[in-house]
């Protein structure tokens, strides 16, 4: 099956798929950021709105932007009750429809490896920060096995399966988003490491939940169904559920943040 490029567009869907996750790494993520009240903040790449509504919520922002590709996911955004006074476009991360230093903090949640130029795209959010304003992101550590669905992924990689990567996966390694940082001039650079983990009722709703997404439904719905039953039965083996039934799974994130040296 040829590889297919991964696209969020449907906004509940990735609420019910990634939002969970999201808003786990997202609380630690502002925990370590600490951002004061009364910002103008924007968020790239906001997709459905996780992260600014955790901001919006604790953080009171002067002023929320939000700005993404996916009309689905602003669609979805726009009706998030903690996220009511954010303003959401659909834009590229890579030409920000913003002035310059036009905020003091730019945030990037679960994105930067699915921008096309990451460089590119880190450059756009240092240009639109004023001197001394924050630029951070956080992504799950992909090539380190952070991934969420790592757990099933592993096991269709284990049978010659496929399951696409990030045009810019790269990114996810915590060596080159320093690179990035660095080669956008920024200062002050800190690192951490993201860890997360989400309790789901029991395997069926593991796995309806984690298989929902466009890396790997194509996939596993293209599959015989006896093999589909198979892979099944792999990830149920490593996966033990606690007395309850309760499967509960980690994930790991790289964030990092800067200030504007200009």
């Amino acid at each position: 099956m040829a590889e297919q490029p991964i696209r969020f567009d449907d906004g509940a869907a990735y609420e019910k798929m990634m939002g969970t996750w999201s808003a786990l790494a997202g609380d630690v993520f502002l925990d370590w950021l600490a951002p004061p009240q009364g910002l103008r903040c924007v968020d790239v790449g906001c997709g459905n709105g996780a992260l600014i509504e955790r901001i919006v919520q604790r953080c009171e922002p002067a002023e929320m932007q939000g700005i993404d590709p996916s009309a689905g996911q602003l669609a979805f955004a726009r009706t998030r009750p903690g996220a009511k006074m954010a303003k959401f476009q659909q834009g590229d991360a890579m030409a920000l429809p913003f002035a310059d230093s036009a905020f003091d903090l730019a945030t990037m949640a679960l994105v930067l490896f699915f921008v096309p130029d990451p460089a590119k795209g880190v450059a756009e959010m240092v240009r639109v920060v004023k001197s001394d304003g924050t630029v951070a992101a956080y992504t799950w550590d992909i090539l380190g096995g952070g991934f969420p669905f790592e757990p099933v992924q592993k096991h269709m990689r284990a049978r010659g399966m496929k399951p696409p990567l990030p045009p810019s996966v790269e990114a996810s390694r915590l060596e080159n988003t320093l690179a990035l940082w660095s080669g956008a001039g920024l200062k002050d650079i800190e690192t951490r490491e993201i860890i997360v983990q989400r309790t789901f009722r029991d395997f069926d709703e593991f796995w309806s939940i984690t298989t929902l997404g466009p890396s790997m439904a194509p996939i596993i719905g293209a599959m015989p169904g006896d093999d589909r039953k198979a892979l099944m039965d792999q990830v149920r083996r490593t996966l033990p559920a606690d007395g309850a039934g309760r499967i509960t799974c980690s994930a790991r994130a790289n964030a990092i943040k800067g200030r504007v040296a200009k």
